[in-house]
């Protein structure tokens, strides 16, 4: 079999509240059945014991029924990492491409998100006209908000 993209795993504060914030605002779908991990398997897969780990799947927007996930899982207990700073090394924000960058940004905050830069508009060469804006979700996770100009 060929290699496919999967999902990407944000570990959240309250996996029900984030889910419910990634469906809201950028349409994600619950995909699958929700999920409630533990034992010894996942003992000794995460590497911490006692682990218990519940959370479910949600199907990113764009890409049809058999798309890649977001996987939103809490653990019984989490570690702190707040705040999460852009530069830090490892996965640094989420992506999604939206039709009004501003009604989005309002949504995100109505929702307990909030700006994490400046809103900007740059010319890529080769490429095109790109707004693109950092925000945070309601835990502190990064996503950004792009959006390419046909003009």
């Amino acid at each position: 079999m060929a290699t496919r993209y999967a999902h990407v795993n944000i570990i959240a504060k309250d996996w029900r509240n984030l889910c419910d914030f990634y469906e809201t605002v950028f349409d994600c779908e619950p995909w699958s059945s929700e999920r409630d991990h533990q034992g010894s398997h996942i003992d000794a897969l995460t590497g911490i014991p006692g682990a218990h780990v519940q959370g479910r799947h949600l199907r990113v927007p764009g890409h049809g029924e058999n798309g890649p996930t977001i996987e939103i899982f809490t653990f019984s207990t989490n570690s702190e990492n707040f705040p999460k700073p852009l530069n830090r090394p490892g996965l640094a924000h989420l992506a999604f491409e939206v039709d009004d960058v501003e009604a989005k940004r309002a949504q995100i905050k109505e929702l307990g998100g909030d700006d994490y830069g400046e809103l900007v508009t740059i010319d890529i060469p080769n490429a095109g006209r790109l707004t693109l804006l950092y925000m945070t979700d309601p835990e502190e996770n990064i996503v950004e908000l792009q959006k390419w100009h046909n003009d």
